[in-house]
């Protein structure tokens, strides 16, 4: 690592951290004993998403992030909590080893998130990604909704 300061290649490091940007090391310069911080990310190999049409564009976390912020409009969600599922769902887009990835395998891992985060925001990102055509798949997908509910109490009642 090159210092910043004078550009002597003889440094060390004195720290190191993870932290949300990424590796963090705290280094010193041997030369001229000044102190400075770097970081050390991951650079994943670019994934292309497969649309429906069949159009290939590169993954984009803003567009995905924009997604999840629309369908927790006026919600209690945080933007720490975006921040976390968009993270989240990045992660594992690239953990997948694949370089490319279907918009619709991408949808069912936002709405699988959104459905532990927030029903309202889940129903509403199933209703445009779904494409739901009439009130009945929507009423459709509530019911789905409120059986998991009810299978979930009943399994904790069980348990007790």
């Amino acid at each position: 690592m090159r210092c910043p300061f004078c550009s002597s290649e003889n440094t060390s490091v004195l720290e190191t951290r993870e932290s949300d940007l990424g590796t963090r090391r705290r280094r010193e310069c041997l030369d001229c004993k000044k102190r400075f911080t770097t970081y050390e990310k991951v650079e994943y190999a670019p994934i292309m998403v497969i649309k429906k049409d069949g159009r290939r564009e590169g993954f984009s976390k803003e567009k995905l992030r924009n997604g999840i912020i629309k369908a927790c409009e006026k919600r209690q969600v945080s933007t720490e909590q975006i921040a976390r599922v968009v993270d989240e769902i990045e992660s594992k887009i690239a953990d997948s080893g694949n370089s490319e990835i279907t918009s619709k395998k991408i949808g069912e891992i936002v709405m699988s998130k959104l459905k532990k985060l927030d029903k309202v925001a889940f129903i509403r990102f199933a209703s445009v990604y779904r494409e739901f055509e009439d009130i009945t798949e929507f009423e459709d997908e509530l019911k789905k909704l409120i059986r998991e509910k009810r299978e979930g109490k009943r399994n904790s009642r069980k348990k007790k």
